[in-house]
């Protein structure tokens, strides 16, 4: 049996001179030369690289090392440069002779440069919720849903695949942002969540920002993460395959003909793969969660978990100490005493084993020390003493003559606290009542409604057109108790609505309102928000 020739890569020459003595040195050479390249320079002197070494901010250095760091580069064991003779400023014969070099990247050097800077860059980051991303996502899926309504609607007609194609590289591109910046987030969190690397000044500062932050990107997870799994759920298996048919043979134009097939399969199979990754991300199944509601939890417990962050830090700033060191110090100073009783009596002190204890100072003793005139230093046994009560010293308790208070009775103030709640309970159910529609009902028709009424149906109106969207027709939500249902509908070419109330009126384009009682429905879903005042899409 032959065994198969191995096709991995077995020289990293490249990459040697991260662990010579003058790495550093190497490094700040690289990058000078990455930099030309960048610039279009096809070659470099040394004296062009000194010269941008000198202006880098980094270490001063001697020509001659620029030139052995050249030199030791453009080796063939490392082969990070390739090196040619500089024959085009020769004026004198001198020069000739005198061995002068140009410089410039070879392939394997640039690569490998390619690769260190993605590793700082992903070493350094602590990635972001990109609540741009979402809206970008939510864009390109409604323009490939279009593109494909077009082709179902016209199946014979010619497609454009460069817009397709396009369309779905910017999707994969912004998704893998999305993910890979929430995963690297999320960790930077737990990680300051555990204290191991918390700059405390730092996350004292910056950390009102950080919630509300933190907040923000909930609400956005929220509304437009409904809206692309709705968008999702318009986009047939069929049309996912034929958008992933289009990117595929447009990926393998550049194959030779005989390859073309094979690399236009496997390219279309490579996107519905990746099609079915973006919908587990935002899409639940049965028996499991969507990676969208997982970081949306994972996002709404991390800001009670960083406010007990906050509360550690403070007490540590507040000089909170270990009892250990304490003790560990009283022992280093009975240690150092002379003898026994110096250490009984530093026992006495620091245990308060004193013969007089007093919880109490006489009107009598105060008057005296405010008559000496005694400062802070004053030590205890040069001011006067506590005149205390021969009873106090004889049995150990002392009783203040007189009737004992009474106990507060606070059956009243308990009660009218339980008054107030059921009227809140009552005025809040009141107003669910009033807004109730039996069926659906224009804006317009809606009369005249007392403020706290007018409360309830603006936040539910708020949540039920944040959730429909720019483009929606119809979205339903509920509460997050489960009690109301609200389906609002966007009437064509409607007229301006005007609501009255007490406080002025609110005007807008007029919608079809259905607010009706969960509960009292029958079959009717109970979808329950994580948080109070939450609604939930489940539908658009």
């Amino acid at each position: 049996m032959t065994e198969e020739p191995t096709t991995e890569p077995t020289d990293y020459g490249p990459f040697a001179y991260l662990s010579a003595p003058n790495a550093r040195l190497y490094r700040r050479v690289m990058r000078v030369l990455v930099t030309a390249k960048e610039r279009f320079a096809v070659h470099v002197r040394p004296e062009q690289v000194l010269e941008a070494l000198r202006l880098d901010g980094g270490a001063p250095v001697e020509e001659s090392a620029v030139a052995e760091a050249l030199d030791r580069l453009a080796q063939d064991s490392w082969g990070n440069l390739l090196a040619f003779p500089d024959s085009s400023r020769v004026t004198t014969l001198e020069d000739f002779h005198r061995r002068r070099m140009l410089y410039q990247l070879s392939r394997q050097g640039e690569v490998a440069e390619r690769a260190l800077a993605q590793y700082d860059a992903s070493f350094g980051t602590r990635g972001a919720l990109q609540a741009v991303a979402l809206e970008d996502i939510v864009v390109l899926l409604t323009s490939l849903r279009d593109a494909a309504r077009t082709h179902a609607s016209a199946p014979g007609g010619r497609v454009d695949g460069a817009p397709v194609h396009q369309a779905l590289r910017s999707l994969r591109e912004r998704f893998t942002e999305l993910a890979d910046n929430a995963v690297a987030f999320m960790g930077s969190i737990q990680r300051t969540i555990d204290l191991n690397d918390a700059d405390v000044e730092a996350f004292l500062a910056y950390k009102e920002q950080l919630i509300q932050y933190l907040e923000r990107f909930i609400e956005d997870l929220v509304t437009r993460g409904a809206r692309i799994a709705a968008l999702l759920g318009e986009i047939s298996a069929d049309d996912v395959r034929f958008l992933a048919t289009v990117a595929g043979e447009r990926e393998a134009r550049d194959a030779t003909p005989d390859e073309r097939a094979t690399a236009s399969e496997a390219a279309r199979d490579a996107w519905l793969r990746q099609w079915a990754g973006l919908s587990a991300w935002f899409v639940s199944s049965t028996g499991r969660e969507s990676e969208a509601k997982l970081l949306r939890s994972r996002a709404r417990s991390a800001v009670p978990a960083l406010l007990a962050v906050v509360r550690a830090l403070h007490d540590r700033a507040g000089g909170r100490t270990d009892r250990t060191q304490d003790f560990l110090a009283l022992a280093r100073w009975f240690a150092d005493l002379p003898d026994d009783g110096a250490r009984h009596r530093l026992w006495r002190s620091a245990f308060a084993l004193a013969p007089v204890r007093h919880l109490t100072v006489t009107a009598p003793t105060l008057d005296a020390w405010e008559a000496a005139e005694l400062g802070n230093g004053t030590a205890w046994s040069e001011a006067p003493s506590v005149e205390i009560s021969p009873q106090l010293r004889r049995t150990g308790s002392y009783e203040r003559r007189g009737k004992p208070n009474s106990v507060v009775d606070r059956a009243a103030s308990k009660a009218l606290l339980a008054a107030r709640a059921r009227a809140e309970n009552e005025q809040t159910a009141a107003a669910r009542r009033r807004i109730l529609t039996d069926g659906p009902r224009p804006l317009s028709e809606f009369g005249l409604l007392d403020p706290h009424a007018f409360r309830l149906f603006l936040g539910l109106l708020g949540d039920a057109l944040a959730a429909m969207g720019p483009q929606g027709t119809r979205s339903q939500v509920h509460t997050s108790d489960g009690e109301l249902t609200v389906t609002l509908t966007r009437i064509p070419g409607a007229r301006v609505a005007v609501i009255r109330t007490p406080d002025g009126e609110l005007s807008g384009p007029d919608h079809l309102v259905d607010i009706a009682s969960a509960t009292d429905a029958p079959g009717a879903p109970a979808v329950l928000g994580e948080r109070a005042g939450e609604l939930v899409d489940v539908s658009a």
